[in-house]
Order: C-alpha cells, then structure tokens, then sequence
C-alpha cells in the first residue's frame, strides 16, 4: 500500500505565451495541487519547470528528469517515500513509461489525474457510466491499474495504486467487449432520462441551471437556495453529476435548480462525454447562472473557460439573454473593491454579487431570476369556460392576471403569460377567443 505522497510537476512549455487570459504558470501549478488534493494525495513537493524542447521520450529534458529522481532519492532516504508523480500535460504511453523508468515511481499524467477524480465522485448512473467510457477508452494504449476484477485502492480507477505487474497487460478484447456494453447501458440510460426531461417539460417548471469553473461554489449555492444538502467542499470537482430541486421564487413562481459538474480549463478530450449529462441540461435550461469565484487571482481566466464551453454548446453568454453572472465569494474581496462590484452589479440586470457562505446577495440573485422570467410574457385576452375550473387554475398558477370579467359562461381574462405557458394552454385546454 502506497503513502499518497506525491510530487507534482508543471511542465511550462515554450510555444505557452502567458496571454489571451491565460493563467500564470504558478496558477496552473495551484490547480494541478488542488485536483491532487481532490482525491486525498498528499503533496510532498510542488514545481513549475521550463521545457525548452520537448523530448518525444518523456516531454522532460534529461537533465530535469534527474533533477525530479534526486528529489525522490532524497526524501526515500529520509523516510518518506514518494510513490507517485503527478505530470499537470497529457503524456503518451512512451513517455509515461519512460518517465517512470527515469524516475522510480509511477507517473500519472493530467488525463488520468481527472479521471480518478471523476471516478471517485460519479454519484448517478450516468455518471458512473461515462467515466468508466472515458477510462476504458484512455487505457487502451497504454499499461493499466485496474479492470473490473482487480483490487482498488481509492474508489477510482485505479491510476494511482494497482495490483502488481503481472495484472498490467489488459487482454484488449476484453475492454473492447466492456466498451461496447457500456454503450449499450448508456444509451439505456440516456432514453430514461430523455422521458424524465419529457416529463418536467410537461409539468411544466422552467430549469435554472448552474455552471461555472470548479470550486467557484456552486454547490454551496446551490444548497443556500434550495434548503439541499449537496456535497460541497473546497474541492476541485466536488460534484459530477446533475443534481436537480425545486425552488419557489419571491413572486410564487417555481423552478427547477440544476446544479452541474464544474467546468476546467484543458479537459483532456476523453473526457468531454462525461460532461454530457449536465449539459444537456444547461442546454435546455431557461436561465443560465454562471458562478464565478469573483475573489481568485485568476477570475476571469476562468470565466474565459467557461464562456468557451458555452460557446460550444451554442450558447454565446454576450448575446443570449438567458445567462447571468453570478458573482461569488465577495465576503473574501476587501471593502473598496467589494463596494465597486456592488455598484456594478447594481447598473447590471445580468449580475448579482453574492456570498453562498453568509447569504449575502441572495435577495437581489432571487428577484432577478423573477424579472429574468417575466420579462418575455406576452399579454393575451382568453375566454374560458367558467365551470373550467382546471384550466382557470392553470392559468392563475402560470400566469399573472390583469384583468377579468365573467358573463354566465365565460371567464374573460386578461393575462400575462410565458410565450411558452401559453402555447402549453393552447395545447391542453378548451377556449375561446376573447370578446
């Protein structure tokens, strides 16, 4: 059984320019720390280090690959051991073996990094799924840790630990067969939650929908709003999947809070498809909060990342109306630049500053949420029977009514409603135009 120490390497490559919004090498090194933290390693040493020219064999120069295994010689002879390399780059099977030849320790690269973490916090069937997908998929040209039948030692997928050599040679057929199950299981699984999403369209509640870079705090927003009890922690990817509650709004309107996996930047491309069930729901959701972590150094590099993502779903946040920043954690901001942003937010009716942890804001993120879904009603006169009782329900829930008039069979309304409530109306109930 290993430590969980670990050592954790930046690789700075020339071609990186340090603009357009990208982070600091020290920021990424930051990062690459707290995804190792997010699955409980123990960081032993942390660098940021310079490749001039990546080497085909192990991306590092020689002379830094020595470096690194002194450092692991080292503290082997003070008695605390470093079992694991953690290289924040994708690594190619080649390299990673090399790297592990040169260095005495078994090196994982960002892509596996992630995949352990998402492992270990798939929650849903989906969830569970897709990971496993993308594991399958990474391990195919490479030597493995785990398979179904193989000891773990931490609720992944097994990147970290594993049962030995003689297990590391994965018979091919064998993941090719369990690829092809998992497609099977989900598309199973994506018809199900297809007739769920078919449901709530026909309940009807409009769908908000959280996102934002990882730890920004939309968990613990997300439980500020909806009385839930989401796993939230300081954590990089403390949630995976779709978590959804309904909330009633200041006004009686109710809608449903979806909270999503957080976005980062660089995901290695195996795993794009585990994002898939949280983002189909962002997709359909009728506001799109984007939480952001207003206090890290590093704001708006990850806003960029996240708008990017958007952006790849079609939702361009500079042009559609449905996405509002959220601007979290100002209980961290000093109070000059606290008091700015509040001023800012104020001329803004797309962004509320908040603090998930005290509340604060919390008024101000629920009445924009009333505004943002009322201001697309569209005022109609309706004649519905007045022993309609259902419908005549219908329409006080759903709408707001402006007027009405009854004679001895009609109810004359007129009301403010959903271009979609109305078309719903329309769809379901009997009536008749207005006079």
């Amino acid at each position: 059984m290993g430590t969980g120490r670990a050592l954790v390497i930046h690789p700075i490559l020339r071609e990186a320019k340090i603009d357009d919004g990208m982070r600091s090498p020290e920021a990424r090194l930051d990062e690459a720390v707290g995804l190792a933290a997010a699955i409980e390693l123990d960081v032993a040493y942390a660098e940021a280090v310079k490749v001039n020219r990546p080497q085909p064999s192990t991306l590092l120069g020689s002379g830094t690959v020595e470096h690194f295994a002194g450092l692991i010689r080292d503290a082997e002879e003070r008695g605390e051991p470093i079992d694991l390399v953690v290289m924040d780059h994708a690594l190619s099977p080649v390299q990673q073996r090399n790297l592990e030849r040169g260095l005495h320790a078994k090196v994982i690269d960002r892509t596996g990094l992630i995949l352990e973490i998402f492992g270990a916090r798939a929650r849903t069937r989906e969830g569970q799924l897709q990971v496993e997908l993308a594991a399958l998929s990474y391990q195919r040209s490479r030597l493995v840790r785990s398979w179904t039948h193989l000891e773990r030692q931490r609720g992944g997928f097994g990147f970290l630990g594993g049962p030995g050599e003689s297990q590391l040679e994965i018979d091919r057929r064998l993941i090719g067969d369990r690829i092809i199950k998992l497609k099977r299981e989900l598309d199973e699984v994506r018809r199900t939650r297809d007739l769920h999403r078919k449901a709530r369209d026909r309940v009807p509640y409009p769908v908000v929908a959280l996102v934002g870079y990882t730890n920004a705090g939309k968990s613990s927003l997300f439980n500020r709003m909806a009385g839930a009890d989401v796993f939230a922690k300081n954590l990089l990817f403390a949630t995976l999947d779709p978590t959804m509650r309904g909330i009633e709004l200041p006004t009686g309107r109710k809608v449903i809070l979806s909270d999503t996996v957080g976005f980062i930047s660089d995901l290695p491309t195996h795993l794009v498809a585990a994002f898939r069930a949280t983002l189909e729901e962002v997709q359909a959701a009728g506001i799109v909060l984007h939480v952001r972590d207003i206090a890290h150094p590093d704001t708006e590099a990850q806003k960029a990342d996240v708008e990017a993502v958007l952006r790849d779903l079609d939702i361009d946040p500079s042009q559609d109306g449905r996405v509002v920043e959220v601007l979290n954690k100002i209980d961290l901001l000093d109070a000059a630049t606290r008091d700015a942003l509040l001023a800012q937010a104020a001329r803004n009716d797309h962004m509320q500053a908040v603090s998930a942890l005290t509340g604060e804001g919390l008024p101000g993120l629920f009445g924009l949420l009333d505004r943002h879904m009322t201001m697309d009603r569209q005022t109609v006169d309706l004649a519905v029977r007045i022993d309609d009782g259902a419908a005549l329900a219908w329409l006080y829930q759903r709408g707001d009514v402006l007027e009405r008039r009854d004679d001895d069979s009609f109810a004359h309304l007129q009301i403010a409603l959903d271009p979609a409530d109305l078309a719903r109306f329309e769809r379901r109930y009997d009536y008749h135009p207005a006079t």
